[in-house]
């Protein structure tokens, strides 16, 4: 994910293990100050303070937002995937802060820029380009981008990795967790382990460029009839593992068509959505990072222009069948046969079922209410959420119902949900049934729907 920036100061990103943990260090003590301070203001009104209302509160947040903006790599782009995969199950106020983690990149000072370059490409890199912009048109997590030409004419999009960003992410997940977990955002005893350790397997091929690059070709090459889409083109004679270089595309925030005609915002809609479904069911590849950033549109030819390969990764062929069952069952209507693929492909737990099986069969009714309506869903109708909110809340409050799908598919949603996000930024309106056909059939004629689920559904493993 990626934002444009005119020419604010630069800002040195802190390289060494040493320094990101006393960066950590010093939010640690700013954050408790503002506890000490809120329980205090709490305390005075009459009011018996809860802990975790006095840690977030909307000062600390922004604090935790701001020294994560300063940290880049994985701190950042981790705090980035929280405010993303929150979506609205956020509150309002804790959502918006967040957000500022997507929009509040800061680049490299001049000096540093020019340390980085003179590593990866030699003392002469200058001499590559008859024109090199120092000036990013682009900040991110991970890296930021420059404009350049070279000598022969090309014009590209250099992206150059924060110095330390691959030495720093074991130690900044770590930190990043112990964060959550004082939070209280993480329910007491929930291991995260294994999925900790996929984030830090994940960021590290995320941090390889010449990684990138290769999936930047593979889906290039996949998407190629597709005239709608545009993938850049890489040179890899300037890419190394620090720095990728590819050709520059003109485009503009997918954002932008939020003031566009709605007929623009349903093609685009519609062409991210097939794919994402390619990517899931023809090619077994995908894309997970779903920030807008990554996405922009070319107002004179409407084609969408995708960005940022980092985050690609092989679907397993029992995700993909997971996912078919799902989505087969959901638009048939057929509620136990929703409940049934959901525990089969470890969506829901046995134990979610077991206990809440009313408050689960509530939620798929009112997902299933929203996708039986005809013609084109209006993504930017959000009235149904407060309703999935409020089941979804009670659920995670009963430490016996905690469950962890597995990692393939939390990477595999965190795109799919984060489509549904910008659709909705965009109030798209899209024919559902009719896009997503293709790929899983006509939806298989309707059971009905039973009041509660039967007692064997309960029990049978995921």
């Amino acid at each position: 994910m990626s934002k444009d920036i005119n020419d604010p100061p630069g800002r040195q990103v802190p390289r060494g293990r040493l320094s990101r943990l006393g960066q950590f260090g010093r939010l640690a003590g700013s954050v408790a100050g503002g506890m000490i301070a809120e329980g205090g203001r709490r305390l005075a009104a009459g009011e018996r303070p809860q802990l975790r209302d006095m840690l977030l509160t909307p000062g600390n947040v922004g604090k935790v937002a701001d020294r994560l903006s300063h940290l880049r790599g994985a701190a950042m782009k981790l705090g980035q995937m929280i405010s993303m995969d929150a979506g609205d199950l956020l509150p309002a106020e804790l959502s918006a802060i967040m957000a500022r983690l997507r929009d509040n990149a800061q680049h490299m000072p001049a000096a540093q820029l020019q340390q980085v370059l003179a590593r990866e490409w030699g003392a002469d890199w200058r001499t590559r380009f008859s024109h090199f912009d120092h000036r990013p048109i682009a900040a991110a997590s991970i890296g930021q981008v420059h404009r350049a030409i070279t000598r022969d004419g090309r014009e590209l999009a250099i992206k150059v990795q924060y110095p330390g960003v691959r030495e720093s992410i074991e130690a900044d997940v770590d930190n990043v967790a112990t964060l959550l977990r004082m939070s209280g955002v993480l329910p007491r005893g929930f291991e995260i382990g294994p999925l900790l350790g996929e984030a830090k397997r994940q960021l590290s091929e995320e941090a390889d460029y010449q990684r990138e690059g290769r999936q930047m070709v593979l889906l290039g090459r996949l998407l190629a009839d597709m005239p709608e889409v545009i993938v850049p083109t890489l040179d890899p004679d300037l890419t190394t593992s620090g720095v990728l270089a590819m050709t520059f595309l003109e485009g503009r925030p997918i954002e932008s068509l939020e003031t566009a005609p709605q007929d623009a915002r349903n093609a685009a809609m519609q062409t991210l959505i097939r794919v994402v479904l390619r990517e899931l069911f023809e090619f077994g590849v995908m894309q997970t990072d779903p920030n807008f950033g990554n996405y922009r549109i070319q107002p004179r030819t409407g084609r969408l222009v995708l960005l940022d390969f980092g985050a690609t990764r092989a679907v397993a062929p029992e995700t993909v069948a997971g996912y078919r069952d799902l989505l087969r069952a959901s638009l048939s209507g057929d509620r136990v046969a929703a409940r049934d693929a959901a525990l089969a492909a470890g969506f829901l737990g046995p134990a979610v079922v077991a206990r809440h099986g009313a408050a689960v069969d509530q939620i798929i009714d009112v997902i299933q209410g929203e996708l039986s309506r005809p013609g084109l869903f209006d993504f930017g109708d959000r009235r149904f959420v407060e309703a999935l909110r409020v089941r979804g809340v009670e659920i995670a409050a009963d430490s016996g119902a905690w469950h962890l799908p597995p990692t393939d598919i939390l990477f595999v949603q965190r795109k799919i949900s984060g489509t549904a996000l910008l659709a909705a930024r965009l109030k798209a309106r899209v024919d559902i049934h009719k896009t997503v056909e293709p790929w899983i059939g006509s939806p298989p004629k309707r059971r009905g729907r039973a009041a509660k689920p039967p007692a064997k559904d309960a029990s049978r493993p995921a």
